[in-house]
């Protein structure tokens, strides 16, 4: 499912340059295919926004080669953001009230940072469950990632997070399917990796207190996929799929510049299961306090070659099946959530 380069937001010019499929406007509409319309709601922190947006515009758009895909980044402008960030949002995001206007088919909702250990307290919360209320009775199906998957099991079910003992999760773990019935995860591999990064979970039972079903599970990372009792119209996600192969790379050295800064106490522990002996050698070597940005800009290209990715395939798959899914209930009237004869209370018919 090509993505449509709709607007001059620079995602499409980076991903062209990376040599994905993208589509410029005049040859779409003379395609005769059925576009989707696809709401991103991008809560990430500055410094995240852009590259938030890239991993989800990449996943999407090379997890199928069949409709013309439309995805609507948007934000909540209750977050706190730089004036260079809000110009960004500005020129190329859309409102949540232009979409409510348009209508979307699908929708995905990425995790976000906090302050404190309350959600409630956020300046994301009443918002966020405004688009989650609203998306429930209008799009055909909503994926939410790590932090937002947390927010929802906590405002429509009241299962709240709790801390993990160990302190923070991350790095990349094996998970299997449970329920291979499941036409979401029905094509997937046996076993295969997700990378995880997070401070807090819901637990499986608090999943199933919820009444979802849930579809993935790793022994070390818990539940990564569970679906709502529908069984498709909220897909609730604890790890990160979207992550690239550098992903995991940068954030442990943003760790390593807090301790050695002082504003952390101690010297953070490498994701699990990420470095190999050669990567790790190569950091060895390397003091990255004192390294300008085109040096470690050269050292991350460096590393990129060393590590592995053992996760995007599995990731596509689950995309592709999960857009393939929204192509078949939704109505090509992206005002209406269902085309008619849908049960909304099982879309699938499973």
């Amino acid at each position: 499912m090509p993505l449509v380069a709709y607007k001059d937001l620079p995602t499409f010019k980076r991903l062209a340059d990376e040599g994905r499929t993208i589509l410029p406007p005049k040859r779409a509409q003379q395609q005769d295919i059925r576009e989707m319309h696809i709401g991103l709601l991008n809560m990430m922190p500055d410094a995240a926004l852009a590259a938030t947006e890239r991993q989800f515009f990449r996943l999407v758009g090379e997890s199928n080669q069949i409709a013309q895909l439309y995805i609507h980044p948007f934000t909540l402008p209750e977050l706190e953001r730089s004036t260079e960030t809000k110009d960004y949002i500005n020129q190329y995001y859309e409102t949540f009230e232009q979409l409510k206007e348009n209508g979307l088919d699908a929708l995905i909702v990425t995790g976000t940072n906090v302050s404190g250990e309350d959600l409630e307290n956020e300046p994301f919360w009443e918002p966020l469950k405004d688009i989650m209320a609203w998306a429930h009775g209008n799009v055909a199906s909503t994926l939410c990632s790590c932090l937002a998957t947390h927010a929802v099991m906590q405002s429509r079910y009241n299962q709240k997070r709790s801390a993990l003992p160990d302190g923070k999760l991350w790095g990349v773990y094996k998970h299997k399917v449970m329920n291979r019935q499941h036409p979401l995860v029905r094509n997937m591999n046996t076993v295969f990796d997700v990378p995880h990064s997070r401070y807090n979970t819901i637990t499986p039972a608090q999943f199933d207190a919820a009444g979802m079903d849930t579809l993935i599970v790793s022994e070390e990372a818990g539940t990564h996929i569970a679906v709502s009792p529908d069984g498709f119209r909220l897909v609730c996600m604890q790890g990160h799929p979207e992550y690239d192969a550098i992903s995991l790379l940068k954030e442990y050295q943003r760790e390593v510049m807090l301790y050695n800064s002082g504003e952390r106490d101690t010297p953070p522990s490498m994701p699990a299961n990420y470095f190999n002996a050669e990567s790790i050698g190569k950091l060895a070597l390397h003091n990255i306090n004192i390294m300008s940005r085109d040096e470690l800009s050269k050292l991350n290209e460096e590393l990129c070659c060393m590590l592995e990715n053992t996760w995007t395939d599995s990731a596509r798959s689950t995309l592709a099946s999960w857009i393939g899914l929204v192509y078949q209930v939704t109505n090509r009237d992206r005002k209406k959530q269902f085309m008619d004869g849908i049960d909304p209370d099982n879309p699938l018919g499973i």
